[in-house]
């Protein structure tokens, strides 16, 4: 009974759902859901970039840097709607957001193999990426367009931006760099061709601290490739640095005749000269116009060519066959070639201005009355480029001048040296034409033929002196033989039958005998007692004693 009672009052306790092993699931909920908003929070906006093509670009793989630094992975390349580009989209990191500026710049890095370097090894191993340069701008974009080739000139770089222009036939490519004595301090970041112009512009960019060499008087220059000059001083060769010597080069200087002038801040326009000569040469401003008409061939004779007085440069030719209205009557007549030249104050001797230009009119007025006179000059013998030479020449009385055409003011011109000396070899041509060629030829040819009969007559009477000298020659020598052997058989047939020159040589042999004979007793005497001849007749030749005998 106890132990029924005893279970009766149990304790009953309710039972709860909960359990502890709910908290691991829990517990990885709140991981998974903080690594999701750890990686949102992470995530940088999705923008999207139009490129040309999708060279070496892979979805998932593809990563976008700046300064080296991964800020960017490429999610999907499609084609563009109008099929002529791709659309890149890729996800940016939340750090790079304030990069994405509207003037932000973004280009694929690949290797690259040129005259001024070369550049993306790197990527011969990671692969392409793309490579984001930062602007200058305050407000946010999420579009761009990427570049095809990475700019020259980073955004914000510290530096000068310029304007160069040149209406020569070189031409500047992107990269090409602009030096300062030998230094490389810029380069030509971008070209533009102005069609309506016709004219090419390059941007170009001066890095600090070398913009504070560009003044209001600094003048720019080719020194592409190789120049050579041939003068009285001899033979100079220039050239820049080996780069230039590949490719093109622009560099620059204030002249010596100029101050240095204020410095540039600001981009500026600045015009691009030939070369040295001409950018260091004084920039006049102030020009007078005059005409002249040429009966001379004017073959080489170009706009720009120089205009010279006494080998000083005065002037320089504007035109060559301009249209002009001239009149019917003096066409009749001439057909000469008319030349538009401008002279500078400057140059000889004047002001640069208004006052000078005027003082000009004026004087030249006086020096076309004392016989200042134009002619065509040779410029260069090896490429026949010709210019215009003023000199005082004496005037023509039958020689038809105009004194202005369309306000243009006449010079007078005179045929130059080259064409004189033409005109008298033509003279010296045409006298030797007027020669009788032909009947001093047939005279020739009859005197030859002459001379030639006279030849062989001389021939045949040499042939017959010949003979007769031999004639004569042989007769003389058979009759001084005979001569001879007549005297030798006279002289054989005396000694023989005893004639007297026999005899004398018998006597004459028979006194050297008897000569022989008597000296002998003598010779053999000497030849036993040599010293007789020494001590004659004294007794025996003396003989040495031995030493101690008395």
């Amino acid at each position: 009974m106890t132990n029924n009672s005893e279970l009766q009052q149990a304790r009953v306790e309710p039972v709860t759902s909960w359990s502890k092993v709910w908290l691991i699931p829990l517990l990885a909920l709140g991981v998974g859901v903080w690594m999701v908003y750890h990686q949102l929070s992470q995530q940088g906006p999705m923008i999207q970039i139009e490129f040309r093509s999708a060279e070496g670009l892979e979805p998932g793989k593809t990563k976008i840097r700046a300064r080296d630094v991964e800020v960017g992975l490429v999610k999907e390349i499609r084609l563009g709607k109008d099929l002529s580009s791709v659309l890149v989209t890729a996800r940016m990191t939340a750090d790079a957001a304030p990069l994405l500026t509207q003037d932000a710049n973004f280009w694929v890095v690949r290797p690259k193999v040129s005259l001024s370097g070369i550049s993306g090894l790197s990527t011969l191993l990671s692969g392409a990426y793309i490579k984001l340069e930062p602007g200058n701008s305050s407000e946010q974009a999420l579009q761009f367009n990427g570049l095809d080739t990475p700019p020259l000139t980073p955004a914000g770089a510290p530096g000068l931006h310029l304007t160069l222009s040149s209406g020569q036939d070189f031409a500047y490519a992107a990269g090409d760099p602009i030096l300062y004595k030998g230094m490389e301090v810029g380069k030509i970041d971008h070209v533009h061709f102005n069609v309506a112009e016709r004219t090419v512009y390059y941007n170009a960019f001066i890095q600090a601290p070398y913009d504070k060499l560009i003044t209001t008087h600094t003048r720019f220059w080719n020194i592409s490739g190789v120049k050579m000059d041939l003068s009285a001083e001899g033979v100079s060769v220039q050239s820049g640095t080996f780069q230039t010597l590949l490719t093109n080069g622009v560099t620059f200087g204030v002249p010596e005749h100029l101050p240095q002038g204020e410095i540039v801040k600001e981009r500026t326009y600045f015009k691009v000269y030939p070369d040295n000569e001409q950018a260091t040469a004084p920039d006049y401003k102030f020009s007078k116009e005059f005409l002249l008409l040429f009966n001379d061939s004017v073959k080489g004779l170009y706009a720009g060519a120089p205009v010279t007085y006494r080998g000083l440069n005065i002037g320089k030719v504007l035109s060559v066959n301009l249209p002009l209205g001239l009149p019917k009557a003096y066409l009749d007549t001439h057909y000469q070639i008319p030349v538009l030249i401008a002279l500078y104050p400057g140059l000889v001797g004047m002001s640069d201005d208004v006052a000078g230009r005027q003082l000009l009119v004026e004087q030249m007025d006086d020096w076309l009355q004392n016989g200042l006179r134009a002619s065509l000059g040779n410029g260069n013998l090896l490429t026949g480029k010709q210019l215009i030479e003023l000199s005082y020449a004496p005037t023509q009385e039958n020689d038809i001048q105009l004194a202005k055409v369309q306000d243009y003011r006449l010079i007078p011109t005179v045929s130059g040296e080259l064409s004189q000396l033409t005109e008298k070899f033509s003279a010296l041509l045409d006298k030797f034409n007027a020669l009788p060629l032909q009947d001093l030829s047939n005279n020739v040819n009859d005197m030859l033929t002459s001379s030639a009969q006279t030849m062989q007559e001389l021939q045949i009477t040499l042939q017959d002196m010949q003979s007769m000298l031999g004639d004569v020659k042989e007769q003389k020598l058979i009759s001084q033989l005979s001569a001879t052997l007549s005297s030798v058989e006279k002289l054989a047939q005396d000694f023989s039958q005893g004639s007297s020159t026999q005899g004398d040589i018998q006597q004459t042999l028979q006194q050297i005998q008897r000569t022989l004979q008597q000296s002998q007793p003598l010779l053999q005497q000497l030849n036993q007692s040599p010293n007789r001849l020494i001590f004659s007749g004294q007794g025996e030749e003396p003989t040495p004693k031995a030493k101690g005998a008395q």
